[in-house]
């Protein structure tokens, strides 16, 4: 196939992906939210930051680097495979070490074998690292999705017995260990290279200065993505910081459907455009519409039925999420707008706008978080969900330094089907009102919601909707 056609497939077989994989962490995760208690949840949730960062650390960008490298040899795919095995047992060794520093500061005694056994996915990752971006590098995306399908049953399957047994948080846990663990073991056996027994720290250098911008841009999206569950954590009591997890789950994988659909096929296509920037541009502009078409409808439409979608799968003992949920989806519906403005700097080399782009979004975000601490938990994550959606604006200046999208044309390309999502989801509101019963509104809401989305955006005749439609036809004659 050509490039274009790998793309559509790769986009095709990332769509599937993500949609079974988010299918499947929606049922594992009405299971485990009616077995367990909040409290669970967010003993697992605030530690989650530590093995975050540890992993990218022993990552340290080299995944992103090798799918740049034009043609990267046996000798750098060895020497990334050691690094980070090294890597990972020195993480593993400092973090069960820490163990009960991390207990006594979250004042929690138990925290001291949750964190022993589950920092235990560090050493398990580094089998993956290579494999993860041998398989992106030549668009494998077929194999790495049934690899993730697979490996998240077995695990989903083990955490609900589990928790059916009444190991409580431990489920969480095995769940996450076996996920991280099957998934490595099975993209090192899916792919043809072997590592041989000789490490040369060569390779390591030549990368490090495009890599170690990564990494720290990696290491800043961690934290970002765990810092309020870590603040909160010691703020506020269990039970709020176990609802916040729980909704702050919930739109992740909303979002991550969405922007896991495109990460897996656009840096390693934006690479391949490197000569021909104004391609580059058209390629840009025809990704941040086709994430515009899925992201908005499937952010603000889960906003829009959180009370339903909540209390009807994991029970009203989660209701104190639904407000946090609701707000934290108006930031998650710009997220994956990020993601090909993201490829797009790191395909051309620019790894430094990449790093310092997200360590500014980060510093803003916890200053302004930890400032308005005192007007309470909700305002709180009010103001983290409003930095995400505005900083599209700076990324758009970024990107702006490789390739001339101004902010008119990506305003252009984003804003109309955001004000149509808005109408669809007031739509489906109005006409729910008058309905008894969550399930019927909640079957109301989405039906009416996706019909009146398809319906606005097909009237105005967006392309790329009928493009996305003709190709799905094509591949199913």
């Amino acid at each position: 196939m050509n490039l274009k056609e790998k793309t559509a497939s790769g986009l095709l077989w990332a769509a599937m992906n993500n949609g079974m994989m988010q299918l499947l962490n929606m049922v594992i995760g009405i299971f485990l939210g009616r077995l367990l208690t909040p409290n669970d949840y967010a003993l697992v949730g605030m530690i989650a930051i530590f093995s975050a960062i540890a992993s990218t650390l022993q990552e340290s960008g080299f995944t992103s680097a090798l799918i740049n490298n034009p043609k990267p040899s046996d000798k750098e795919y060895n020497s990334v495979f050691w690094f980070s095995i090294m890597v990972g047992v020195v993480l593993y060794s400092l973090l069960f070490a820490c163990a009960p520093l991390i207990a006594a500061f979250f004042n929690q005694e138990c925290l001291v074998g949750i964190t022993r056994v589950s920092f235990l996915s560090i050493l398990l990752s580094a089998i993956g690292i290579v494999p993860t971006a041998y398989l992106n590098k030549y668009l494998l995306v077929k194999e790495t999705a049934i690899m993730r399908v697979s490996t998240l049953a077995i695990s989903g399957v083990a955490g609900v017995a589990m928790a059916l047994n009444g190991y409580a948080y431990w489920s969480l846990v095995t769940q996450q260990l076996l996920y991280v663990g099957l998934l490595s073991v099975g993209k090192f056996f899916l792919i043809p290279w072997r590592p041989s027994f000789s490490f040369d720290i060569k390779p390591i250098r030549e990368m490090l200065g495009f890599s170690s911008k990564v990494m720290v841009t990696n290491i800043v999206n961690q934290v970002a993505n765990n810092i309020l569950s870590f603040i909160f954590g010691k703020l506020f009591p269990l039970r709020m910081v176990g609802n916040f997890t729980q909704s702050y789950k919930w739109n992740n994988m909303a979002s991550s459907l969405v922007a896991g659909t495109i990460s897996q096929v656009a840096q390693p296509v934006f690479a391949a455009m490197n000569d021909n920037p104004d391609k580059q541009l058209a390629v840009l502009r025809k990704m941040m519409r086709l994430t515009s078409l899925m992201a908005f409808p499937a952010m603000l439409g889960l906003a829009v039925v959180a009370n339903e979608f909540i209390i009807i799968l994991i029970s009203d003992k989660w209701a104190g999420c639904v407000p946090m949920l609701q707000v934290l989806c108006m930031g998650g519906a710009f997220l994956p707008l990020y993601q090909p403005l993201q490829n797009l700097l790191v395909s051309r080399g620019r790894s430094d706008l990449f790093m310092w782009a997200n360590i500014s979004q980060l510093v803003v975000q916890i200053a302004l978080v930890l400032l308005t601490s005192r007007h309470g938990f909700m305002f709180m994550i009010v103001v983290y969900s409003f930095v995400n959606m505005a900083w599209l604006i700076v990324w758009q200046q970024m990107v702006r330094r490789v390739v001339p999208i101004g902010f008119y044309a990506l305003a252009k390309d984003v804003a109309p089907f955001f004000v149509i999502a808005i109408v669809a989801c007031a739509v489906a509101c109005l006409v729910a009102i008058p309905l008894q019963g969550l399930f019927l509104k909640l079957i109301v809401k989405l039906l009416v919601g996706a019909a009146s989305y398809y319906i606005m955006v097909r009237a105005c005749g967006a392309t790329i909707l009928k493009e996305s439609v003709n190709y799905l036809l094509r591949r199913k004659l």
